[in-house]
């Protein structure tokens, strides 16, 4: 049985997945992007988008396909019923965005910034994402499948339905999270740095608990000699 477990069980809920089905797309005009910009059925092909803003935003059955995101302002847009694959970029801005029905497959980023984003049936599968910044961000069916996670920090966020399935979550910090329904049995390998009390709401495996011991006896003070 696993050691904490939603609800007192030793399952959480499943997880309902993004299934993302594009419409026939028109390739986008390669303009620069604006802010407020509403774009529709296009498809975003090694576009570099290093600087360029859209703030507020709306990306609706869009494909992003191997762009560059570097300082790239997103903050506050919405993404929807889109996929992003082979994206890459160093202080990508998605602050306060909304990803729903979304697919973001082998990405390379680094600090992206996604603090106060909600993600609704999002698949981040493959790649690696170096120093997310989800800092009281809203989760909700979403799934990490086959992917790195470097010191993620989801401190102050809230978590219900979301699995990592054969994920690295490398020294991730979970301060103040509220979890429901979080299955971290999955992760080929848990590193927990910070937030080993807010475990709460989540189902880990029973050779989790095991390396997770001294964490937990530190937290409740006991000492292992």
């Amino acid at each position: 049985m696993s050691a904490v477990a939603a609800r007192g069980k030793g399952t959480a809920r499943a997880v309902r997945r993004a299934e993302v089905r594009l419409p026939e797309l028109a390739p986008h005009d390669g303009a620069e992007l604006e802010p407020e910009g509403d774009y529709d059925g296009l498809e975003f092909t090694e576009a570099d988008w290093a600087g360029q803003s859209a703030r507020g935003a709306r990306f609706m059955d869009c494909a992003v396909r191997r762009c560059a995101l570097d300082e790239t302002v997103l903050s506050r847009a919405r993404v929807i019923d889109s996929v992003l694959s082979g994206v890459r970029g160093v202080g990508t801005d998605l602050s306060q965005a909304s990803l729903r029905d979304v697919e973001l497959t082998d990405a390379r980023l680094g600090g992206i910034q996604l603090h106060g984003a909600v993600l609704e049936r999002v698949l981040v599968r493959g790649g690696k994402i170096d120093f997310p910044n989800l800092r009281k961000a809203k989760l909700r069916d979403v799934v990490f499948e086959g992917c790195v996670l470097v010191e993620a920090d989801f401190s102050g966020a809230e978590m219900e339905r979301v699995t990592f399935d054969g994920c690295t979550v490398a020294r991730a910090d979970f301060s103040g999270v509220r979890m429901k329904d979080v299955d971290l049995r999955g992760a080929a390998e848990l590193d927990i740095a910070r937030g080993i009390e807010s475990l709460s709401g989540a189902v880990i495996s029973t050779t989790q608990l095991m390396d997770l011991a001294p964490a937990f006896a530190a937290q409740v003070g006991v000492r292992v000699e």
